[in-house]
């Protein structure tokens, strides 16, 4: 797909969603993810903010190995959670620090 992430997206899905996979893969990780205004290590922790705030558990550990593969270490993620639980509530960081340990 390209060199920020490897496409793991179900073959069927690309047959009844053609669109809908094009667009992630090309708008969303070629051109977005590719725009210099922010790095990837930034445009990172910021999706996993989101997702963390939206208490999204099933993006989270895609974009937790994004993360690490942007640079981010383990202890940064782990300071992310905590500074979110004060803003997002407490059960959605905890969630998210519950994948971190499977």
């Amino acid at each position: 797909m390209n060199n920020l992430i490897e496409s793991k997206v179900p073959q069927k899905m690309r047959e009844i969603a053609p669109d809908f996979v094009n667009y992630g893969e090309n708008i969303l990780f070629k051109e977005v993810w590719r725009d210099p205004t922010l790095t990837s290590k930034e445009r990172s922790l910021i999706t996993l903010s989101a997702l963390i705030s939206i208490g999204n558990t099933e993006q989270f550990p895609f974009h937790l190995q994004l993360a690490k593969k942007n640079g981010i270490t383990e202890k940064e993620i782990i300071a992310l959670i905590t500074h979110m639980a004060f803003y997002v509530g407490w059960p959605k960081a905890s969630g998210a620090l519950n994948i971190i340990l499977q």
